[in-house]
């Protein structure tokens, strides 16, 4: 039965362009479009408005309700029994590293994409809005994916999440998309070599890479970085975590088929990092770790699930 308290996460409004100065017919000065200053403004206009609308909704159902902006989250969440998310994919992934398993989430997509204005300004800007994958509300359904909730009517999903042990200490935070480890510096090659062990298994071979670094991602994750570099799209329940190699600077032909592959929910991927400086981005670039020569990482699906109300498209 809920005992009806809500953390209401919101995408903060800083994310936006500041607009002290300047008019759309005064534009500020290097803005060639002055479109594009109304389209921002639009933006930030529509996520208020979602914002003030899930609001409403909450307190007409007499919800206990604590709103948080998310830069302003620290400690783990705890004592509530649902959390909304309202802004896009960033914003929910950025709740998943503050839950543990106990606790479901759904996320609202204040800002959707609208197919007609990206059409319209396509020869102008990019007129893309927030994707939203993960979330399965808009402002125009949010009142009945939170009844369907409250009722009992819908089930959240247990989504995987990579688990990182970092020279054998593990790390507090998750990732619910990927994680990416690479040299600070783009133009500069990521040294490093993995093997993928198993229980009762005989671990791969041991891989010896120079590349621009090595991406890991989730089932959920697998839509978003990983397949925009040539990966596949995994069914969203498994708990199989998949792996790619960027860009490796001639590898042995025996060691292509290993540049790109999946680690098993009972397998681990244990790699050391032989660049002088690295970086281990956990879902984005908000959260990271610096490495150094000789660093090891442990990588696996041996993380506490998420528990996710997500979007028809998902489940199907």
């Amino acid at each position: 039965m809920w005992r009806r308290r809500v953390l209401l996460l919101l995408k903060p409004f800083d994310v936006y362009p500041p607009r002290s100065t300047g008019t759309v017919s005064s534009p500020l000065p290097g803005v060639k479009n002055p479109q594009i200053l109304g389209y921002l403004d639009d933006r930030c206009r529509v996520h208020k408005e979602t914002i003030n609308y899930c609001q409403d909704v909450l307190q007409r159902k007499s919800l206990d309700l604590e709103p948080v902006f998310r830069n302003d989250l620290s400690q783990p969440i705890r004592h509530v029994d649902l959390v909304i998310t309202v802004g896009g994919d960033g914003t929910l992934l950025q709740a998943s590293h503050f839950m543990d398993d106990s606790i479901p989430i759904v996320g609202v997509n204040s800002d959707p994409t609208q197919v007609e204005e990206v059409k319209e300004f396509s020869n102008e800007f990019d007129a893309t809005r927030s994707t939203g994958y993960l979330c399965a509300a808009t402002a125009a359904n949010f009142e009945q994916v939170l009844d369907e909730i409250l009722e009992g009517y819908k089930a959240p999903s247990e989504l995987s999440r990579i688990s990182i042990c970092l020279n054998d200490h593990p790390l507090s935070t998750y990732a619910l998309n990927d994680i990416l480890v690479a040299h600070p510096c783009p133009a500069t090659v990521s040294r490093f070599s993995f093997l993928i062990t198993g229980h009762g298994q005989k671990s791969s071979s041991l891989v010896n890479s120079r590349s621009s670094g090595l991406r890991v991602s989730t089932a959920a994750g697998s839509t978003a970085a990983m397949l925009s570099a040539g990966g596949f799209p995994m069914p969203v329940s498994s708990k199989d975590l998949q792996y790619m190699v960027r860009e490796p600077i001639l590898p042995r032909a025996d060691e292509v088929p290993l540049m790109h592959g999946i680690i098993r929910a009972d397998q681990t991927m244990d790699a050391t990092w032989f660049s002088k400086e690295g970086v281990l981005y956990i879902d984005g670039s908000h959260v990271f770790h610096s490495l150094r020569h000789g660093d090891t990482i442990e990588i696996s699906s041996k993380a506490p699930i998420l528990k996710v109300f997500l979007p028809p498209h998902l489940l199907s």
